[in-house]
């Protein structure tokens, strides 16, 4: 079973569709759903700007985030263009890291502050050595 695991390829390339373009019906709900409460939020935050902004960055944040990681499991992995992608999709993880963190620390006091800013640093300093630094097969 273990060389099963092993002479399988770690990236392989989503299932497509019947015409190969469409997404999931599942990942159109999802997305109906998202979009749906963040109009909900943008609704509700009775004209606060800074609350509608937050909404509107995490929405288009993830919205773009969704799109990169699609492109990333249809790229072959021998693509130099993947490492491009694995760019584009730490560098929106960790601005919508940094965005709820900051909605979160801003109501805590001080010393959970701390905790939540450094459970943020760690998260995407561990994100960037998954995605660039760590080699499977070598030991560090």
């Amino acid at each position: 079973m273990d060389e099963a695991l092993i002479k399988e390829p770690a990236n392989q390339p989503s299932p497509k569709n019947h015409d190969g373009h469409w997404p999931s019906l599942l990942t159109v709900v999802g997305f109906v759903f998202l979009t749906f409460n963040s109009a909900m939020g943008v609704y509700r935050s009775n004209g606060d700007i800074g609350a509608i902004s937050f909404v509107v960055f995490s929405y288009l944040d993830l919205v773009v985030l969704f799109y990169f990681l699609r492109r990333f499991e249809r790229t072959p992995p021998e693509s130099p263009r993947r490492e491009h992608i694995k760019m584009a999709v730490w560098l929106l993880t960790t601005m919508l890291t940094t965005a709820f963190s900051y909605k979160v620390a801003e109501i805590m006091p001080f010393p959970v502050q701390l905790l939540v800013w450094a459970m943020a640093g760690v998260s995407v300093l561990g994100g960037f050595y998954a995605f660039f630094l760590y080699q499977e097969g070598t030991k560090a």
